[in-house]
């Protein structure tokens, strides 16, 4: 029944983007695919009515579901014949109401997910994020990685845009692979929407400054002030430059463009600063985790200038096959070479995190190891002084969103602020 319905909304999909004509921007890449996806967005709906796919919908079943414009009907069969009654109006009968903007997350979890989320919808824009070694246990090497996500790039409208990550390597070998004109964005010199002079505002205790990033754009001999609200991390400037590449395209005014992004939060779970007990200061970056991300939010944490001790909380990082273990150990290296007091690592595969750390002479009394998240916040409650900061990491199979309600100073706000609260997944 499963994959009946799926070919019912793949078909549906596709004829609804047939008759309704929207633009179609399409994301991919091994990180940073939501926070680009949101980014773009923001930007974008200043101009256009504009759609975006919720929650985790970036599969066969997502993809669909966002250009239907409905949720998934779990296990009702009324449900999903409400939702296919829905799309087949969708699909027979123009309507004014329909977005004028898709943006779509398109995720790989196994070979081939990329070309057959690409036969449902051809992207007019195309932007690739990063390659890194996620999913690794089901596509083997990095190679096939690169493989996978570069089939964005050769199904763009020769008409639209690809959009590529000029810093990294794999990424930026795909512009010889578009048939459509090609922008790249990023932090070098080869970028064509880059950013420069970053100021980073670490003084926590004063609320009265906006806690961010302030940056100067540089688009095409043109120079903007821009500012990312409430986030730390160089790696967050990359969605915002992403999305600047996308709004040139449909040719949106500069100052239109970084006015959206002034006003652009990251989302719960990206290198979020939440207030923890105690006057400490969290950083939840719980939505996921992978090796290039989690060494991302571990140097974040080693550039904050002293202000409290600083905790590395970090928990699996999950699908990474063979490479798991070197991986995590590698992880384990890189706190134990900077200037982090502790280490609390969560989950089985976390051991070689542990192992990492201990192999680099981290002391062995300032680091700890628990089975599940929900035991980190009892441990700490009692240990934590004034002004701590603590990094909070892992996938979202290691569920550490639980750690940072539990040492959040305001844990009612937890629904508000913090990744994964829906009925659903705090059942889990």
């Amino acid at each position: 029944m499963k994959k009946i319905i799926q070919n019912i909304l793949a078909k549906l999909a596709h004829a609804i983007i047939l008759k309704q004509k929207p633009y179609v921007v399409a994301i991919t890449g091994s990180v940073g695919k939501t926070s680009t996806k949101e980014a773009i967005f923001a930007v974008l709906d200043r101009q256009f009515e504009v759609r975006q796919s919720q929650e985790n919908y970036n599969n066969e079943f997502g993809v669909p579901l966002t250009i239907i414009g409905a949720k998934s009907a779990g296990k009702s069969i009324l449900g999903w014949l409400g939702v296919i009654c829905q799309a087949c109006l969708l699909a027979c009968f123009k309507t004014s109401k329909y977005p004028q903007v898709l943006v779509l997350e398109m995720g790989a979890d196994k070979p081939g997910d990329i070309e057959y989320l690409t036969n449902i919808v051809q992207p007019l824009v195309s932007v690739v994020t990063a390659v890194a070694p996620v999913h690794v246990e089901y596509f083997k090497s990095i190679e096939n990685i690169t493989k996978e996500k570069s089939v964005l790039v050769k199904k763009v409208n020769p008409a639209g845009m690809t959009i590529l990550n000029a810093d990294d390597e794999l990424v930026l070998m795909m512009n010889r692979l578009s048939s459509a004109q090609v922008k790249l964005f990023g932090f070098s010199s080869k970028a064509d929407v880059r950013a420069e002079n970053l100021s980073i505002n670490y003084d926590f205790s004063d609320e009265s400054k906006a806690l961010g990033i302030s940056f100067k754009l540089e688009v095409e001999g043109k120079s903007m002030p821009a500012f990312l609200n409430g986030s730390i991390g160089k790696h967050q400037i990359y969605a915002i430059l992403a999305a600047v590449s996308v709004g040139i395209f449909f040719k949106m005014n500069l100052v239109d463009i970084t006015e959206a992004l002034n006003n652009y939060k990251p989302t719960s779970g990206r290198m979020r600063i939440i207030k923890g007990i105690k006057n400490s200061i969290l950083i939840d970056d719980t939505y996921n985790s992978s090796p290039r991300s989690c060494s991302a939010a571990i140097l974040t944490l080693e550039e904050i200038p002293k202000y409290g001790r600083k905790f590395a909380i970090l928990g699996d990082m999950l699908e990474l096959g063979k490479v798991s273990e070197k991986e995590h150990f590698k992880i384990g290296q890189q706190v134990a070479s900077g200037d982090i007091e502790y280490l609390i690592c969560v989950g089985e595969r976390s051991r070689d995190i542990v192992r990492g750390a201990e192999d680099a002479d981290m002391s062995e009394d300032k680091i700890f190891h628990f089975d599940k998240s929900d035991e980190v916040g009892d441990f700490l409650k009692d240990r934590l002084r004034e002004n701590d900061i603590i990094l909070i990491k892992g996938s979202q199979g290691v569920r550490m969103e639980k750690v940072t309600r539990d040492l959040m100073a305001d844990p009612l706000r937890a629904e508000e602020l913090l990744v994964r609260q829906s009925e659903k997944w705090l059942e889990k």
